[in-house]
């Protein structure tokens, strides 16, 4: 893999065809330029189907033959997803394909004509001067096994998100219709709780129902935690509540279809979970990231998805770019400014490793001592959050050795790290 602006820039000689493309969700246009940045043949417009693609590659080797290049770069900027049907097609015909960023795109545009005019014509230009320069990256089109897990997390994500929509919902008919059923269960997911949203969610049925006839209902499902007493006092919290008395029946309504929305996905989560595990004890390595205290499936497979075969990567920092945990600083002259996080990358494997460090704080006994030395060491000590984001780091490190050299973990050396922190420093 290439990474520095140099690195990328040597890859484009006097026989390579640099083309831009600007992808759209039915029909893209393309221009070609050599490796100075002259143009090189008439732009074209192609659709987003197979006779469009087929067109456009004939076009490609056109100009190719014509201009005696041997080699094909397609630049093009990440828009959406529509970008990926054209590239496994690109890549079967061996051609490279790489990606500019749509804000340097936006920025540069203006470099030409001082215009800040954007069309289809002007922006496959735009792209293929960057691509020219070396502003580009080379994009990670996961294969096999990688491919399965990053889409079965990506409809577990899409899933989750369905499902705290449903649960706000619900919470907001809780909090109009019956806003004291909350002071009596804890949780409205609970079996018990659930029961009664089903049978009878607002306070005139469960007035009417009666203490003894939900202790009945419960029983039905042999539910045993719950008994009178808890019935009771939701009979009584029902007789003195101030939730809304009209529309009844609409509301019967919504909170039944808010309720078979939710059984649905909590269906479809299930099932998604267990292809979830299926697929990711399949990836060598897996077994010991699942070792460490403190690391669930959520977070092993997420990573995964997120990050692909470990093994494109020479070293662990790399991923940790990628993940936008490597740090910027913002200094000019006598001033220092603070060093923060970039943000720049894969935000969802940012977000999963952040979430994944609070529970292996609290329960992993070497992340705990380390967190703790990190916050309260004489020199330098980090703040809680700067800590965190710190142990994400030394996690992407852990993850990066157990998938690639497949050993055992090692919770020795983890606490090894303080000690060799805390010695002084021989002068």
């Amino acid at each position: 893999m290439k990474y520095t602006q140099n690195a990328k820039i040597m890859q484009i000689t006097e026989k390579t065809l640099i083309i831009g493309v600007d992808i759209a969700s039915e029909v893209h246009y393309a221009r070609a330029f050599d490796f100075r940045g002259i143009e090189l043949g008439r732009i074209i417009r192609f659709n987003n189907d197979a006779a469009g693609f087929s067109e456009f590659a004939a076009w490609i080797e056109e100009i190719k033959n014509k201009n005696n290049k041997n080699k094909v770069m397609v630049g093009m900027e990440p828009t959406g997803h529509y970008w990926f049907n054209i590239a496994p097609y690109l890549k079967d015909q061996s051609m490279k394909i790489v990606l500019v960023n749509p804000f340097h795109v936006k920025r540069s545009k203006e470099l030409d004509d001082n215009n800040p005019t954007k069309n289809d014509p002007k922006d496959p230009k735009t792209i293929a001067m960057l691509v020219k320069d070396g502003r580009y990256m080379e994009p990670y089109i996961p294969e096999g096994i990688y491919s399965e897990i990053r889409t079965v997390m990506e409809t577990r994500w899409q899933i989750v998100k369905q499902l705290n929509g449903i649960r706000n919902r619900v919470l907001r008919w809780l909090s109009i219709y019956f806003p004291e059923f909350n002071k009596v269960f804890g949780d409205w997911e609970g079996k018990a709780a659930l029961i009664v949203l089903r049978e009878f969610p607002l306070p005139i049925q469960i007035i009417e129902q009666g203490a003894v006839g939900i202790v009945a209902r419960w029983k039905q499902d042999k539910m045993r935690a719950v008994g009178i007493k808890r019935a009771t006092e939701l009979v009584e919290s029902a007789k003195i509540s101030v939730g809304v008395k009209e529309g009844i029946a609409a509301a019967m309504n919504e909170i039944t279809i808010l309720l078979e929305d939710y059984d649905l996905k909590m269906k479809q989560y299930e099932r998604v979970m267990t292809m979830v595990e299926k697929l990711t004890l399949q990836i060598p390595g897996m077994q010991e990231m699942l070792s460490i205290k403190g690391v669930g499936l959520i977070m092993a497979a997420g990573y995964v998805a997120e990050v692909g075969d470990a093994f494109r990567f020479e070293h662990s920092k790399q991923i940790v770019k990628l993940a936008g945990l490597s740090l910027k600083e913002n200094s000019s002259g006598k001033h220092k400014g603070k060093s923060t996080i970039s943000k720049r990358g894969r935000s969802r494997l940012r977000a999963i490793l952040f979430q994944g460090m609070l529970p292996l704080v609290a329960k992993n006994e070497e992340f705990k001592a380390l967190h703790e030395y990190y916050t309260t060491r004489k020199q330098n000590p980090l703040k809680k959050k700067q800590s965190l984001i710190l142990l994400c780091c030394k996690l992407i490190r852990i993850f990066h050795t157990l998938l690639t050299k497949n050993v055992p973990y090692d919770p020795k050396k983890m606490m090894s790290d303080i000690k060799r922190l805390s010695m002084p420093v021989a002068v």
